[in-house]
């Protein structure tokens, strides 16, 4: 099989902008490309408390019906610390556990969620560690589905949390929920009123979503996504007195220097000066976005490498496309082939 190389130069050195935050470490990651605009120690690894129950939230909505209502078992009498309060007995849906999960941060919704959904705590922080690594957090572990580290904790980095974030936001139910700001349950016993603890999704107008956390061991952590003009960033910090004024400060930072430009939108493929594939469609499956500066637009640049393959089945990869920064690849994206359908 030879390979073939095509060069596109789009837009070739580019400016490091000056970030800080008061934070052990923190990270500001575009979401859709996963940029690190500003990085501090992104693979320390710490107890990240609450924040871990992000993906408490992205496992139950992958693996169950939220919908489906369930009654609250002797679960929640275990939990400690911050909590919804509900009871066993009362009959809720699992999305209104999310709810209080995401918004009130409910280590006995945690709980709940974790017995509903995989029939017990053990099977379900399975799935969590399962859904980590097919995300790639490799600095990660999780023991609990409540970040709760007075026994064993869950521990991460703000490299690993911003990829979880980001992953989470691509979910459109996960997007509402943590986007929320206040919501009522009435169960067949009690009425239930929570307002969202992210500070942010209130004074500042391009937040949309976010999940606090806090413990003795592992101090402030926080994280947090907003956007503006097709930009979708997300910030972590741990360990930062700090965190709500840090993470307005990077937000504005990048949104005053980066435009996300769209190189190329999913789908057919058309690449100058190929002709192996002529005869069929080359495609990508995800918009191929990137965030630039403006002094960095004039550094960018996309080479395609193909594989000649004489007998390919419908759906396969046969290549990449590169983004370059100056001599440094940034992103990559798969390019597929399917036959052209004869139209005669």
């Amino acid at each position: 099989m030879k390979k073939l190389l095509f060069l596109l130069i789009l837009l070739c050195p580019f400016t490091v902008m000056a970030y800080s935050s008061n934070a052990k470490s923190a990270i500001l990651m575009d979401m859709d490309s996963h940029r690190i605009i500003y990085g501090k120690d992104v693979h320390a690894v710490q107890s990240v408390a609450s924040i871990s129950k992000v993906m408490t939230a992205i496992v139950a909505i992958e693996n169950s019906n939220i919908n489906k209502k369930i009654t609250i078992g002797d679960e929640v009498l275990k939990a400690y610390g911050s909590g919804i309060y509900v009871k066993p007995g009362e009959k809720v849906k699992i999305k209104d556990l999310l709810y209080g999960l995401m918004l009130r941060s409910g280590n006995d919704a945690a709980l709940a969620i974790a017995v509903a959904v995989a029939g017990d705590v053990d099977s379900f922080v399975k799935l969590m560690n399962e859904t980590a690594e097919k995300i790639g957090m490799d600095d990660t572990e999780f023991n609990n589905p409540s970040g709760l580290d007075e026994e064993k904790g869950n521990f991460s980095s703000a490299y690993d949390m911003a990829l979880l974030m980001s992953y989470a936001m691509d979910n459109k139910k996960f997007r509402k929920i943590t986007g929320t700001e206040s919501y009522t349950l009435k169960t067949n016993k009690n009425v239930y009123e929570w307002r969202n603890k992210n500070k942010l999704l209130f004074s500042y107008k391009y937040i949309t979503g976010g999940k606090t956390g806090f413990t003795k061991i592992a101090k402030r952590t926080l994280v947090t996504s907003a956007s503006k003009d097709s930009l979708n960033l997300t910030v972590v910090t741990l360990n930062d007195g700090s965190d709500w004024e840090d993470h307005k400060n990077l937000y504005e930072e990048a949104f005053g220097q980066y435009t996300s430009y769209t190189l190329l939108k999913k789908g057919e493929l058309s690449i100058i000066g190929e002709s192996y594939y002529k005869n069929n469609i080359l495609y990508i499956k995800n918009d191929v976005k990137y965030p630039l500066t403006d002094n960095e637009v004039n550094s960018l640049m996309l080479k395609y490498e193909l594989t000649k393959k004489r007998n390919f089945k419908n759906g396969e990869k046969v290549g990449v496309v590169k983004v370059y920064l100056g001599d440094d690849c940034v992103y990559k994206e798969n390019i597929y082939v399917k036959a052209r359908e004869d139209k005669s």
